[in-house]
């Protein structure tokens, strides 16, 4: 696979709500995915910085396919035989190693292959496996950081590079009371589900940057910010952070938010 610059338009950056592996099963959020993928160009390659590995340094996975990464437990034994055996993207990792500025040390790990913050959506999305797949850690869960390395990776939509964040809009699992996937929010969630919404549309980069303190209901929105942060990744990566996004996946998933957007 060979990075290129004749791709006819800047690919959009993704911030999506990923599901866990069961989302495969959902009557109605592959369905959702499953659209969304259709109105988007073809990628060239897909780039995935995914709420379930952070690490620093930086550390760019497997170019050569690789065994999944099953990171659950308790899941029926179907979801532990899923395969997805995307291409490799050699020649992604270098173009992501030559963007990083010297005080951006990047790591590698050859054997570390998609976990389900990254295959569980493509298996959906692009069910065929026929483009090349490479996911890299989140060095930091810092805002400003991730904002600067979603701008650093930008230059790749020029080149049909598909950013993805991929996390969750609301993430907080130990407070969940129902587990029918229907169930409606709870209030934090719809809260902070609504605010999301209406900072990303103003163009309030400041409050998102500071959703630690601006957020309501963080701490149960939020108990861990993992699933959050990706979404800095692809503000960074949008030509302006600032524009509001397109939302193309709304509503909730066991009372959670699955809030997902697209940025140009």
């Amino acid at each position: 696979m060979t990075i290129t610059n004749d791709h006819p338009a800047p690919m959009p950056a993704l911030y999506l709500g990923h599901g866990a592996p069961p989302l495969v099963d959902d009557p109605v959020w592959p369905g959702e995915l499953t659209a969304w993928a259709a109105r988007l160009p073809r990628p060239s390659s897909i780039l995935v910085v995914s709420a379930h590995w952070e690490s620093a340094p930086l550390t760019i996975g497997a170019t050569r396919p690789a065994p999944l990464v099953y990171d659950f437990s308790g899941f029926a034994a179907k979801y532990y035989q899923v395969r997805y055996d995307a291409p490799g993207a050699p020649d992604l990792a270098a173009r992501v190693r030559a963007l990083m500025p010297d005080d951006e040390p990047v790591a590698e790990a050859p054997g570390r292959g998609l976990d389900h913050g990254a295959y569980v959506p493509l298996t959906v999305m692009y069910p065929a496996a026929d483009i090349p797949v490479l996911q890299i850690s989140m060095p930091s869960q810092d805002p400003e950081r991730l904002l600067r390395l979603g701008r650093r990776l930008a230059p790749l939509r020029e080149e049909g590079v598909l950013i993805i964040g991929s996390g969750f809009m609301t993430h907080g699992l130990p407070y969940i009371t129902s587990w029918e996937p229907n169930a409606p929010p709870p209030r934090w969630s719809a809260e902070f589900d609504a605010w999301a919404a209406e900072v990303l549309t103003a163009g309030d980069v400041d409050a998102l940057l500071n959703f630690r303190h601006r957020a309501p209901a963080v701490r149960y929105a939020h108990p861990t910010v993992d699933h959050f942060t990706p979404l800095f990744i692809t503000l960074g990566a949008a030509h302006d952070a600032a524009a509001a996004p397109a939302f193309t996946v709304e509503g909730y998933f066991l009372g959670l938010s699955k809030r997902s957007f697209q940025v140009a």
